[in-house]
């Protein structure tokens, strides 16, 4: 409909090193819709311009670094508390790291793995024993701990494109504290003031990215709090509820370019 030829290929002997070279299966423009950060700046390396870069992909894909590459930004976050990393299946859990974490946090509080999509992996810590029992579980798993944002059961997605605000999509659930639509969650559209759309233009210019869903939390008096960043969301949901067309808006950025 653009104008623009296109062809799907699968994330297979995209790209390796010969003679200290990087080449790679494809050339030219790349929508890079996988979280294969290696092969990613391997096929940057060999000159193909992806959409998202693989510095940007790497940033979102490991939700830790995404909040420490935005805490100078000026973009408010829930308080967070990396877990220690260990190597050892048998380190054991301090008393120092457990006391500071409750005193920071509070009950309740939500644990993430570094990585995952869909919300899984997401759990609600309402007590010390759901602590110890999570940190025991994850001790070799990149995980975090999370400030609980009530009510809860809710979000607004926005979509970024190009560093422009597009839309936002608010999501909704009712039997869980997770908001996904693969969990469950509905979507409606949702009126973003010139508040979120700073917020989200500002998270997607300091990440580097050239399209992304931008997952806010708000509180009960209306604070607004970023959760996390997707590099690839998914936008079906938020294309239906929002009547725009988000997949030609991208295309239109990467044509334009």
């Amino acid at each position: 409909m653009l104008g623009a030829n296109a062809e799907i290929i699968k994330n297979i002997n995209l790209a390796f090193l010969k003679e200290n070279k990087a080449l790679a299966a494809i050339g030219g423009k790349c929508v890079y819709l996988d979280k294969d950060k290696a092969a990613a700046y391997l096929l940057e390396k060999a000159g193909c311009r992806l959409y998202n870069r693989a510095k940007a992909i790497e940033l979102c894909d490991d939700k830790m670094l995404t909040h420490a590459a935005l805490c100078v930004s000026g973009v408010n976050m829930p308080v967070t508390v990396p877990a220690p990393l260990c190597y050892y299946a048998d380190s054991p859990i301090t008393e120092e790291f457990v006391s500071c974490t409750e005193e920071r946090l509070g009950y309740p509080f939500v644990v993430k793995q570094n990585r995952g999509s869909f919300g899984a992996e997401v759990e609600l810590i309402k007590n010390r024993e759901e602590f110890l029992l999570a940190e025991n579980k994850l001790r070799l798993t990149p995980h975090f701990y999370q400030q609980f944002i009530a009510p809860g059961g809710e979000d607004v997605r926005c979509i970024v494109i190009g560093g422009k605000f597009v839309c936002a999509m608010k999501r909704k659930s009712t039997g869980d504290f997770r908001a996904n639509i693969e969990l469950g969650g509905r979507g409606e559209r949702f009126e973003a003031d010139e508040e979120l759309v700073e917020m989200c233009e500002l998270a997607a210019k300091t990440l580097g990215l050239d399209y992304c869903g931008v997952d806010v939390l708000l509180s009960r008096d209306d604070k607004k709090y970023l959760c996390e960043v997707n590099s690839n969301a998914l936008f079906s949901e938020a294309e239906r509820v929002c009547a725009v067309n988000i997949a030609k808006k991208f295309a239109e950025l990467i044509i334009s370019e």
